[in-house]
């Protein structure tokens, strides 16, 4: 069986490749032109360059290459999507049909797309189960009871923004929330709580309660522990099973040498 990459930005496609690879998995990449890393010409084997609206184009790539899978991997930009793509025509039969001018709903309708054409959207980590946490804590160090109080307290809020699709991400100090996540993504999010509140800040990034693991999957990273490190940032909670940890290895090491908690739930 064959899979399809589609690519984004940043390392998630990448891993997805040496995932596959790992699994003796053939893998074709619809790399995205505004978005992909040029790198990946290096990597994969096969790949097709595509315009961010030329979803025709990319879905006879795939059926041109016996693609029965397609996988979503790495971020495209909202304004990308939805103010700066030149549409083909199947990709505007999509966008017209769309109950919501969001995301979610845009990547649903290319998800039905797909399977008209005999192509399954899968899992994006099916080849990457062991960048996803089991429930515990993931460092030698466990969190301090405040930091468990502001875990506690934090879910609570994380989860409801989450089911209402605002963002993903909560800053707590004091059973006091400091910053929610919008559209700047996680790390800046703490970053900007780290200007408002210096130091015993507690992160939360949680799945949505129906996340659906095709695509928009949570991700951390070292570059998430740096922004704790220069927000001040104590512990991390992140969702067990269904966040991805780019780099684990190295994160947790840089989590551990700055005496910062993580702990999946």
């Amino acid at each position: 069986m064959k899979f399809g990459l589609i690519a984004g930005n940043g390392k998630f496609p990448f891993m997805v490749v040496e995932g596959a690879r790992q699994s003796g998995v053939q893998l074709v990449v619809a790399a995205i032109r505004e978005e992909t890393d040029p790198q990946m010409d290096q990597l994969a084997e096969r790949v097709k360059w595509v315009g961010i609206g030329q979803l025709g184009r990319m879905i006879r790539f795939f059926k041109d290459e016996g693609v029965e899978k397609a996988i979503m991997a790495g971020q495209v930009k909202h304004v990308q999507i939805f103010s700066r793509a030149v549409p083909d025509a199947r990709m505007l039969k999509v966008l017209l049909k769309l109950p919501r001018r969001n995301t979610g709903a845009l990547i649903g309708a290319i998800a039905s797309e797909l399977q008209s054409e005999g192509i399954e959207l899968v899992d994006s980590t099916c080849f990457l189960q062991d960048s996803l946490p089991e429930i515990g804590t993931i460092t030698r160090r466990e969190p301090q009871e405040h930091e468990r109080e502001d875990i506690e307290y934090g879910l609570e809020i994380a989860r409801e923004i989450a089911r209402l699709d605002l963002g993903q991400t909560i800053v707590v100090r004091g059973r006091a929330c400091v910053a929610i996540e919008a559209m700047e993504g996680t790390d800046e999010t703490i970053r900007r709580a780290g200007k408002l509140v210096k130091g015993r800040l507690t992160v939360v990034k949680v799945a949505k309660p129906d996340q659906d693991m095709r695509f928009d999957v949570p991700v951390v990273g070292v570059p998430t522990i740096e922004a704790m490190v220069e927000a001040g940032a104590t512990c991390l909670c992140i969702t067990a099973g269904k966040t991805l940890m780019f780099d684990r290895d190295e994160m947790i090491r840089a989590a551990e040498k700055s005496r910062i908690a993580i702990v999946a739930v």
